[in-house]
Formats: C-alpha cells, sequence, structure tokens
C-alpha cells in the first residue's frame, strides 16, 4: 500500500528563501545553479531529493537519486548534514512513511545511501568518471566546478540522465573557465534552466549575512569576487595561468644551422612507467630568456627504451644539464642515466618532496611571471602548464594539487620542464661559472627544432 500524502508535506519548504524557493519548485530536466557560499544551495538541492523520493514513495513508486560529490568528505557530509536531517524532517509529514510501519519496512540509513521502505535509493559518491558509470537515476553534480577531471566526469554521467523521466542538477560556486560547469552557466541555449544567486541576492531576499563584516574579514578580493561575487576569475587558482601561458607562446621556435652556433641546453626528465607519462623536455637559454625546443612525451615506455631516447636526446643537444625526478621508480633510471650518459653531462637526481615540489613550481612559474620563458603553442603543454593549482593547508602551508584530465597524463610535462628550468639554474654553480662543455663529436643534426608528431 502506497504511503498518504500529507496536508502539510511542504511546511520545510515554506522556510526558505525565495531564491531557494524558485530552486526547489523548478521542476526542469537539466537545472544549473550557480549560487553564491553560506546561500544554501546544498541543503536546498538535498530537500528537493528527498521531497522527490518520499512523494515517489507516496505513490507507491521508486525513484533513485545519485549524488556526486567534489571529494569523500563533500559526499558523506551531503548525506551527514543535509540528506538524512531532511529526510527525517519530511518524513513525519507522511503518513507510514516512517521506521516502524510494517507496510513497508524501515527506512534504511547507511554511511553514504539511504534506503527507502519501497526501495527508493539516495546515494552520494565522490565523483570520478568510472564511480559514475553503469548508473541510471536522477543525478545531483554537487560543487562542480571543482571536480577534477570534470569533462571526464560529464562524458561518463550524462547519459545516466538520457531517459525521459530522470533528472540533472548541477550546482556550484565559479572556479574559473577551464571547466565544464563554466561552460553550462556560461552557455546560451535553451536546454537548461539557470539560476545564478549572488551574495547581494541572498541577503536582499533574507539571508541573515552581513556583507561588509564578510568582505573585511576576508582580506581577499579575489576570493571575494569568485565565492560571493560569482565572478569568472580564470586563472585564480591555477598555479600558472592561462594568461601567463598565452604570452610566452611562441608561433616559431629560434631556428640554426649548425650545432656549434647553439646555446647552453638543459633537459628535464619527468619518469613514469604505466598510466603516466614519460617526458623530456629540452629548453635553450638566449640571454634571460629560455626557449622549449623540444619535448617529447611516450606513455607505457620500458626504461630500456627511455634511456636509449634520452641518450639519442642528449648527443643532439649537448645539455650542460640534465635534472631527472628520481622519486619512486625513478631512483632506478638515475642511476642507469649516470652510467649511460653520465660521461657526456652532469645528471642530478631530483626527489620529489613536498618542499622541492613547491620550489621547482615556483621556479617555474616565475620565469613566466618574468617573461623569461618562450614555449611553443601546444595545447597538451598549455593543459598541462595550467593544470596545477595551489591550495591553503590548516597549517597556512600551500599546497599544489592536479587539476587537469588524469587521461592525459598528470602534469607530466608541467614537472618535466619545470625539472629543466632547476637544471639551468643549478647549472652555473654546479660548472663555477663556466657556460659551456665540450663534446668529443658533432651530432650532425638540425640542432634547434620542436619536435611535432611525437607528443
Amino acid at each position: 500500500m502506497a504511503a498518504a500524502y500529507h496536508k502539510e508535506a511542504d511546511a520545510p519548504l515554506r522556510a526558505l528563501y525565495p531564491y531557494q524557493q524558485a530552486w526547489v519548485h523548478d521542476n526542469a530536466k537539466f537545472k544549473a545553479g550557480m549560487f553564491s557560499r553560506q546561500s544554501g544551495k546544498t541543503m536546498c538541492t538535498s530537500l528537493e531529493v528527498v521531497k522527490s523520493v518520499i512523494e515517489a514513495e507516496a505513490r507507491g513508486k521508486k525513484e533513485d537519486w545519485l549524488i556526486l560529490s567534489s571529494g569523500d568528505r563533500q559526499a558523506k557530509e551531503a548525506m551527514d548534514v543535509h540528506i538524512k536531517p531532511n529526510l527525517k524532517a519530511f518524513e513525519t509529514l507522511y503518513n507510514d512513511v516512517d521506521n516502524t510501519t510494517d507496510d513497508h519496512g524501515s527506512i534504511t540509513y547507511n554511511a553514504y545511501e539511504v534506503v527507502m521502505p519501497l526501495g527508493s535509493r539516495i546515494t552520494a559518491v565522490p565523483a570520478n568518471p568510472d564511480t559514475a558509470r553503469g548508473y541510471s537515476r536522477n543525478l545531483v553534480l554537487d560543487e562542480f566546478a571543482f571536480h577534477r577531471d570534470s569533462h571526464k566526469i560529464w562524458q561518463a554521467v550524462f547519459p545516466i540522465v538520457s531517459r525521459p523521466e530522470l533528472k540533472l542538477r548541477v550546482i556550484s560556486t565559479p572556479n574559473g573557465k577551464g571547466n565544464k560547469f563554466y561552460e553550462i552557466m556560461a552557455g546560451e541555449d535553451n536546454a537548461w534552466s539557470r539560476h545564478v544567486v549572488d551574495i547581494y541576492t541572498a541577503v536582499e531576499q533574507g539571508l541573515p549575512r552581513d556583507t561588509t563584516e564578510l568582505y573585511n574579514a576576508i582580506g581577499d578580493d579575489t576570493t571575494w569576487q569568485q565565492e560571493y561575487e560569482l565572478k569568472w576569475l580564470d586563472g585564480n587558482r591555477a598555479w600558472i595561468t592561462h594568461d601567463m601561458i598565452s604570452a610566452a607562446e611562441v608561433a616559431t621556435l629560434p631556428n640554426q644551422t649548425n650545432a656549434e652556433a647553439r646555446s647552453a641546453c638543459y633537459i628535464g626528465v619527468d619518469v613514469a612507467r604505466r598510466n603516466d607519462l614519460s617526458v623530456i623536455v629540452v629548453m635553450e637559454k638566449r640571454g634571460d630568456t629560455l626557449y622549449l625546443i623540444d619535448l617529447i612525451a611516450r606513455q607505457n615506455l620500458p626504461f630500456a627504451e627511455l634511456i636509449s631516447l634520452l641518450d639519442q636526446v642528449t648527443d643532439r643537444y649537448r645539455p650542460l644539464r640534465v635534472a631527472i625526478d628520481q622519486t619512486g621508480m625513478g631512483e632506478m633510471f638515475v642511476e642507469t642515466a649516470e652510467r649511460t650518459i653520465g660521461g657526456k653531462t652532469m645528471v642530478e637526481g631530483v626527489l620529489f618532496t613536498a618542499d622541492r615540489r613547491l620550489a621547482l613550481a615556483t621556479s617555474l612559474r616565475r620565469t613566466f611571471e618574468d617573461g623569461t620563458i618562450r614555449i611553443p603553442i601546444d595545447r597538451k603543454l598549455r593543459n598541462d602548464l595550467h593544470s596545477m593549482r595551489a591550495e591553503q593547508t590548516a597549517t597556512g602551508m600551500t599546497r599544489l594539487v592536479f587539476d587537469g584530465d588524469r587521461s592525459a597524463g598528470h602534469a607530466d610535462r608541467f614537472w618535466a620542464t619545470a625539472l629543466a628550468i632547476a637544471a639551468s639554474q643549478d647549472a652555473a654553480i654546479a660548472y663555477g661559472g663556466y657556460a659551456g662543455r665540450a663534446w668529443m663529436d658533432d651530432a650532425g643534426e638540425p640542432p634547434i627544432r620542436y619536435m611535432k608528431g611525437v607528443h
């Protein structure tokens, strides 16, 4: 027997502010909301989910919802702070829908899922493309602008709601323009019902917040503009912004006709064996400017072949110094490289401790800020350089987080470039200020070329 709908079932909704009611009562199939921080976007979306599920159960129907959150903590919070309390508030307003009803059984509360008496489910999980595949449910993408691999997640989840009766809810604050949430909110199509509520609109409609107090306390215009005023500030979290990258890109890199005319070269190597990329970056220094003149990226390349490839590149460019990621599997690679090419150049293994990673990344960013780097126009390189963002830890320290497409590596081009720059900075000290190095023979190849088709 279906549970009877109680006449006071909408009582929790009447306590919402107008912008929250507008969101909850919007029944569009595709609905996207960009809300200020502290405006209750997850709360009122959870209310919509709970209301929809209980109404379905009251009609004797099953209805399932999946909430994809930006991380495990956020998924558990969505259940504990929003779904479960809202469900308990709503269920008392329906006859027979409670934990003691014999006709329907009890509501089961698990860590990441709630199962209703007739079998409806509300599930919250961390977002990743593999997790989402296989579901066919109504869907909530919570804080979608902060999901890693947002475009890959989108490809995986959009088929979930392909059935006509299923709905999609996308909510977030902005996080720059390099994600799928920006594309949804910036679109001008009629497929989506879009809601935009900044802090000023929320306060005007009853949200009890003192905007002046908040602004003064936050002490950061960039954070205020993004989190509360909903400004699209591309790169405000990126370690290296799109503007920095564009300023460094050149259509044509230097070219010379013989190896003797080449300036000092330096190589950075990021080592991987399976999922990520092994990347070799060659930088040439002319005056104060570093030119990225060669980049080679390989996936699933055996170490022996990578050593052989590095040997060839070393012969071609005659670098003063080669800096190699020595972390983990790189330990053996560095030892082999020292034996194989150590007689031709200086090989330095670099352990990627937290402090060393930050130092490498800081040096890389400084070359972009100072305008002392030139790179080719290359989408994959651009994406890697823009894929790292900075986060503040609870102790106030800066931590670098990868925020790019994992199917394309793990910022491997970023780190290989950073290593090449570190090699250029260390070389003068290592060689006592000597700016050149004698070589036994001439590679006899065009000295400066960007290897198209191999990256």
